[in-house]
């Protein structure tokens, strides 16, 4: 006999909750693992800079120099005379003494391009941007000095009494200049300090800069 096409009487698997493995965890199919605690072990050196503009002159320079002399040397190769900036060049070179003032001028020149060219090589540049800790190894964050300075700037104007507010901010030190108003200079001060000292640790950066305020009454007009 056939069962009855009805639904009554008649019997369904229900579905069944399969045990999640540590192993599915691990790919990404389980719940997400927690997040990795901020340690700030990882090195946060300075980010260096493309140094595209410079890096475009030199070779713009050196490319017009190399033409106009290969230029020159092709034409001497093929029978036509030299061209004349290169004859008194070779002139003036064996003619004017090296303690001449134009001699002396033009290696003088050439050795601050020389030591210009090598500070922009040794140096990182982006000396507005903060490293910040590195919580992965893989991941690199800055955080601009303005930013840094405006983040000061609204805590400092969040304590009661602060009129105005103004944070220079450096690598190393962040000087703040608060006005107030009302309110002994001594409580405003106090609070400024921790409020300041918060603000630094939340950035979050890799060296955080030593803050020196001060505090003092707005002059008075006229």
């Amino acid at each position: 006999m056939s069962e009855p096409q009805g639904t009554e009487g008649s019997t369904r698997r229900l579905p069944v909750m399969e045990p999640v493995t540590e192993k599915e965890t691990a790919v990404g199919t389980g719940p997400p693992p927690d997040p990795a605690p901020d340690t700030g072990s990882g090195p946060s050196g300075r980010f260096w800079s493309a140094r595209r503009v410079p890096a475009g002159i030199v070779a713009l320079l050196l490319l017009l120099v190399a033409g106009a002399f290969l230029y020159d040397v092709v034409a001497v190769r093929a029978g036509r005379p030299a061209l004349g900036w290169r004859r008194e060049l070779a002139r003036q070179l064996a003619d004017r003494p090296l303690d001449d003032t134009w001699v002396l001028v033009g290696a003088g020149v050439a050795a601050a391009l020389g030591l210009w060219l090598l500070a922009l090589a040794l140096t990182p540049g982006l000396r507005k941007v903060l490293p910040m800790r590195r919580t992965r190894p893989d991941v690199r964050a800055g955080l601009h000095r303005d930013a840094a300075a405006t983040v000061l700037r609204d805590r400092a104007m969040e304590v009661p009494g602060v009129q105005s507010a103004r944070v220079r901010m450096r690598r190393r030190k962040a000087r703040v200049r608060a006005l107030s108003h009302f309110r002994e200079l001594d409580d405003v001060r106090t609070e400024l300090d921790g409020a300041l000292d918060d603000a630094v640790r939340g950035l979050g950066l890799a060296r955080p800069p030593a803050v020196s305020l001060r505090v003092a009454r707005p002059g008075r007009k006229g």
